[in-house]
């Protein structure tokens, strides 16, 4: 194998790994989207009550998003956490301190609510259901997985690849990673479309901001790099391919 194939395939190799450990900690991590809001120190019956149906395993898109967006917020793929107050006073406010204890709660996203159908009005289930929503809901869920399981397989076809001392099955692994890739572009288009119609649906209150976290940045770091994996790969099996070939037809001739 000449120096300049094996070359690539190590930093294929490396890039593709960074990509899986990005991927994976994505995926893993509640900071796909983050609200930032006013401390509510306030924990009077209203206050206790958003945070019950919060935790409910029966709140709906409406209920748990007005806590998010109420209580500083994050979203991840799997689970949705609100910081709250570490001790709720439901007879009267705490005093102002200069350090406010609070404590994050999360709840996991069920996947009967991964796979729900979203409404036009959340929240309301009698205004029809909302297919764009829903669909880039559940493919902004599954792609990530999707992407994920085609660069471990395309990891095995490499492994494969190294032990037949040949990089032409790399070919494989380069395409499983362009499907990765776009795979993972995917998911977070169809996150960026899915928060921005959400928002059109429930405007922000005037003191909450939101932005994307960083769990969302590794996902779009992820997908470059798994661009360029897959990019050196065909290359380096391509190439490493035709000039056998070349070399082979030369000793004929």
């Amino acid at each position: 194998m000449d120096n300049r194939f094996a070359t690539a395939f190590v930093i294929a190799c490396v890039l593709s790994l960074i990509s899986t450990i990005y991927m994976a900690a994505s995926i893993g991590t509640d900071f796909w989207y983050e609200y930032r809001s006013p401390v509510q120190e306030n924990s009077s019956d209203l206050n206790k009550s958003i945070w019950d149906e919060f935790i409910s395993d029966e709140a709906d898109e409406k209920t748990y998003n007005d806590a998010l967006f109420r209580y500083n917020g994050t979203v991840g793929l799997w689970r949705r956490c609100i910081t709250i107050p570490k001790n709720m006073h439901w007879y009267s406010p705490p005093e102002r301190t200069e350090s406010f204890d609070v404590v994050t709660k999360c709840v996991s996203f069920t996947l009967t609510e991964q796979f729900m159908e979203k409404f036009v009005d959340p929240g309301n289930h009698n205004s029809g259901i909302d297919l764009l929503r829903t669909y880039l809901w559940r493919c902004q869920f599954l792609l990530p997985f999707v992407s994920l399981g085609l660069m471990c397989f395309g990891a095995l076809i490499g492994l494969c690849a190294c032990i037949c001392r040949s990089l032409y099955p790399t070919i494989a692994t380069g395409i499983l990673h362009l499907l990765a890739g776009l795979c993972t572009l995917g998911s977070v288009s169809c996150y960026v479309a899915g928060i921005e119609l959400l928002h059109q649906k429930l405007e922000l209150p005037d003191s909450v901001s939101g932005e994307f976290g960083w769990s969302f940045c590794l996902a779009c770091v992820s997908a470059p790099l798994q661009f360029m994996a897959s990019a050196l790969f065909i290359w380096a099996a391509h190439t490493n391919r035709k000039e056998y070939t070349l070399m082979k037809a030369y000793r004929v001739a």
